[in-house]
């Protein structure tokens, strides 16, 4: 066992060679980023008094650096919990170890997630960043998140979210990946309406306010809104992706069953699906969030939200991978990224960087007018 920084806190984590679920007690340093940004929105969100609830603590580094780094007035109380009985031990020695003491506002338990959640009157924030799947858990958070509470939520399987076990995604997300260059989104996509299918059955309507797609996992924040007339407005943003390998051409459309022939080249296409294809962010917590971190040393932090906060100005789902645009279509190079979005801009449409893919950007541009743009810069 070791002790490490993370943010303002310091922990006993226990470390091997590989991170492994199979560890006494679960640590993932590389999951710092996706504790950094839950630390910056839950500080740039317009909530306070908080009742917090962490069903899978293990080490309690969020929970930690909640108390450590939130603001005064953002916490009412704070649950941890885990089924590991080395977890808890663990969750008391670090909070402890941060000189932070037990009162009424901390609460620790010992309980299987599904148990700690139904057995509680309801919480304003759930955090669920299993291993894996967020699946087991969904119904319960979802049953006890409050009225304009926030849910969170990381799935770390995105071998099944973008197309490499199909099935396994068919199975457990109620749809269709596809493996492509944008299967990222498509994933992200996925799981955001698996959620939001949760919330249906209780007619909250789950609206994403902050999403993102890193390494190997997906990250989404929701926005609980009661009733029956939002779910109804939320179901219409679920839809699919068809796309065709032969020439990339893509579309959105509410149905797949008069999709499967490409309009451009006639070959056969796929599709991915349902999905959401709503927003991706709230432009306005996204704008406070940058806001609050334009000063940070985190220099990483600050250009990938700077990224995101260009990104979420264009509507358009999917995004083009300008290599494999160049390659497929014969041309003679890959322009620069920067003068490619100038030129975009230009010719009178949206274009930025994406964050889930290098070197791609998300553009309103159709296809034959990227590629005729990239032709012309090439000459």
């Amino acid at each position: 066992m070791e002790t490490m920084q993370e943010g303002k806190a310091r922990i006993k984590v226990y470390v091997s060679e590989t991170v492994s679920k199979d560890l006494p007690v679960f640590y993932n340093p590389v999951m710092k980023l996706n504790r950094d940004i839950t630390v910056l929105l839950l500080n740039s969100v317009d909530k306070k008094n908080m009742q917090i609830a962490l069903p899978l603590a293990a080490t309690g580094v969020r929970g930690v650096r909640f108390l450590l780094e939130l603001k005064k007035s953002k916490i009412k109380s704070i649950s941890f919990n885990d089924n590991n009985t080395e977890a808890v031990k663990l969750i008391k020695s670090n909070l402890k170890l941060n000189k932070i003491k037990l009162n009424k506002k901390i609460n620790i338990s010992n309980l299987d997630a599904n148990l700690f959640i139904l057995n509680s009157k309801g919480f304003d924030y759930i955090d669920i960043d299993p291993f894996g799947s967020p699946n087991f858990v969904l119904d319960s958070a979802v049953k006890r998140l409050g009225r304009e509470g926030i849910l969170a939520v990381t799935a770390t399987d995105t071998g099944a979210l973008c197309g490499s076990y199909k099935n396994a995604c068919l199975r457990k997300y109620s749809g269709k990946p596809l493996r492509n260059e944008f299967c990222h989104e498509t994933g992200l996509r996925i799981l955001i309406s698996k959620v939001q299918s949760t919330g249906t059955q209780y007619d909250k309507a789950l609206t994403p306010i902050f999403s993102y797609s890193k390494e190997h996992y997906f990250r989404v924040f929701f926005k609980c809104i009661k009733g029956k007339k939002k779910v109804d407005e939320l179901m219409k943003n679920i839809r699919y992706i068809v796309h065709c390998s032969s020439c990339l051409f893509r579309k959105t459309t509410k149905d797949i069953f008069n999709s499967n022939k490409c309009p451009v080249c006639s070959s056969k296409t796929d599709y991915a699906g349902p999905l959401w294809l709503g927003q991706l962010w709230d432009k306005k917590l996204l704008t406070r969030m940058c806001k609050n971190i334009k000063n940070s040393e985190d220099k990483k932090l600050v250009k990938f939200l700077e990224i995101i906060k260009n990104e979420s100005k264009i509507s358009s789902a999917g995004f083009y991978d300008v290599a494999k645009v160049v390659k497929h279509n014969k041309l003679k190079s890959v322009p620069k990224k920067n003068l490619l979005i100038k030129e975009i801009k230009k010719a009178g449409f949206n274009a930025a960087e994406t964050h889930i893919r290098p070197n791609s950007i998300r553009s309103s541009i159709e296809l034959k007018e990227l590629i005729k743009l990239i032709k012309k810069i090439n000459q």
